[in-house]
């Protein structure tokens, strides 16, 4: 307590992306229309899930969740960017802050666990399809998703800790365009080496933990493909390369960020936008354009839609 009471800055000044205004604009048009489609396009994936019964199956499931996070996750940020590139002052409140910290930390993790859980069922349906119905069925979904909001929560909540324990006395310039724990932490009035190193131990080690569990993963599934017809190896490996190209673009950047302890670099900003605007629409895009079960989907969600709307104007 006797740190939180010593905290005297009220709220953060961002840096931003850019002091140019021009740049500033072309950011606010490519990273508002980016965001426009990252909702649509998770928004068209979730009501395609739902309302088409044969993908009401545990693979799908998971992608409806994926999407589901995914507009979460960048609405943490975004929209409060979108507004700062209007601003020449670019300002939070430390409350705020706090509160953008978590919700980040949340969905991350969250998407992070969901990632891995979608590579274990395609690892159970490729590898051992005998027993995929009785083994992943939609109980067992159910229960996994909870546990990875909890696991999420939980680890959250560990980087709130690291945070508000620290004294705020002094510099409140943060050299980004959201809160984040590594760049807040560096403006508090003492010795921060501990904390990020216990920053590493958690967010670090959960993102290369998993990426590791995930590339072991897909191993194994490539291995066992050889055994596979040529038809069915075609399908799987469009499925599993999918999921890798989306692995492969949120863990990135993530390693990069959260496994280096008081250090920081330019491309920090890059890698930041990647994983908070970029990759959350390139997942829908990523998991439509080459999954030709969601397109068809899609394609008859459409056709219904106009059907309805042709009977009730007739």
């Amino acid at each position: 307590m006797g740190a939180l009471n010593q905290t005297r800055v009220t709220e953060f000044v961002f840096l931003g992306l850019s002091n140019n205004w021009l740049l500033e604009i072309l950011f606010l048009v490519a990273f508002s229309v980016t965001y426009v489609l990252t909702l649509l396009g998770n928004h068209l994936i979730i009501i395609t899930v739902i309302f088409t019964p044969r993908l009401h199956t545990p693979m799908y499931f998971f992608l409806s969740n994926l999407s589901f996070i995914d507009i979460c996750h960048s609405s943490v940020t975004v929209p409060k960017m979108l507004k700062d590139l209007l601003l020449e002052r670019k300002t939070i409140s430390f409350d705020n802050c706090i509160a953008q910290l978590f919700f980040l930390h949340l969905f991350a993790c969250a998407e992070i666990f969901l990632l891995t859980i979608m590579a274990y069922d395609r690892y159970l349906a490729i590898c051992t399809p005998l027993h995929y119905p009785n083994v992943m069925n939609m109980r067992v979904c159910v229960q996994l998703v909870f546990a990875l909001w909890f696991g999420a929560t939980v680890h959250s909540l560990v980087q709130i800790f690291l945070t508000i324990r620290l004294p705020y006395c002094g510099p409140n310039i943060i050299d980004s365009y959201f809160c984040d724990v590594p760049p807040v932490i560096k403006l508090a009035c003492t010795d921060t080496y501990l904390t990020g190193m216990l920053i590493v131990s958690n967010s670090g080690t959960i993102s290369l933990t998993c990426f590791l569990a995930l590339v072991t993963s897909y191993m194994v599934i490539l291995v066992s493909l050889r055994k596979q017809s040529a038809e069915g190896r075609q399908k799987a490996l469009s499925t599993c390369s999918a999921h890798f190209m989306v692995v492969a673009l949120f863990f990135g950047p993530c390693i990069f960020i959260y496994t280096r302890p008081d250090t920081s670099f330019s491309i920090d900003k890059v890698m930041s936008v990647f994983y908070t605007v970029v990759t959350p629409l390139l997942n829908p895009l990523i998991y439509t354009l080459r999954n030709e079960e969601v397109k068809s989907a899609m394609k008859q969600l459409r056709q219904r839609q106009i059907f309805f709307v042709k009977s009730y104007t007739s």
